[in-house]
């Protein structure tokens, strides 16, 4: 890994359903990454669609790499930086059946992709009704070093993490759409993957209100040792 990398965590809100927006807002964010001279920006989970669009998602959804995949390849290359984003991907394989999808890009195009291999179906949480499970980890040798990625509720399990940092990620980063009412968890869990892993570990969280929902935001940057070296607002654009 370079002695320093610069990560920009972009804890935005999105607009449900409205891709176009979404690629407009994840643009503008990009190149304010690019001004402050980021290496790596990081988006939350389902970004390019927002979190809530239930059986919409059918229609959303997009093979990886695919349109939208290309689109931010592009500005990846043209702002000569990273990217990490979340999408709901649809198999080229099997028809109808969807995953929610890490997409990593950078100034060489296409790197790799990590499907979620835990989903929540309880409380507010319904993504088992719409999306498949993922079954294998994902870490990529990049010229910044080799970063891991997970998602959301797979922090609740230190076998994500763990499959992750022996894959050699020396970051791991957690793109998420979580909820304010699970705000103390992530912050415990955060810290107790990067401790027992001795990894620096990203977690970038959605913000805003989707259908009722509030996400909480709350994205933050915590060291091997645990210790949380930069957070961002709650409940705010950061």
């Amino acid at each position: 890994m370079k002695n320093t990398i610069k990560l920009a965590l972009a804890q935005m809100s999105c607009k449900r359903g409205d891709k176009q927006e979404n690629l407009r807002r994840i643009e503008e964010l990009t190149s304010k990454a690019k001004d402050q001279f980021a290496d790596l920006v990081i988006f939350p989970e389902l970004c390019v669609t927002g979190y809530i669009n239930r059986d919409q998602y059918y229609t959303l959804a997009e093979k990886v790499p695919g349109p939208t995949t290309q689109k931010i390849e592009k500005i990846a290359r043209e702002k000569g930086l990273y990217v990490i984003f979340g999408i709901p991907e649809i198999s080229g394989k099997t028809k109808g059946t969807l995953f929610n999808t890490a997409v990593f890009v950078g100034p060489e195009g296409f790197i790799g992709k990590y499907r979620k291999m835990h989903l929540p179906t309880h409380s507010v949480f319904e993504e088992k009704r719409y999306f498949r499970l993922g079954y294998q980890a994902a870490a990529f040798e990049t010229q910044l070093g080799n970063i891991g990625l997970c998602i959301c509720y797979d922090l609740f399990f230190p076998e994500v993490a763990r499959l992750t940092r022996l894959k050699g990620a020396q970051l791991i980063v957690c793109i998420s759409a979580s909820p304010a009412v699970r705000k103390e968890y992530f912050e415990i869990l955060s810290a107790a993957r990067a401790l027992e892993n001795t990894a620096y570990l990203a977690y970038v969280n959605l913000v805003g209100v989707e259908d009722g929902l509030q996400f909480w935001g709350g994205s933050r940057v915590v060291s091997p040792t645990g210790k949380t070296l930069v957070k961002a607002k709650f409940d705010d654009p950061d």
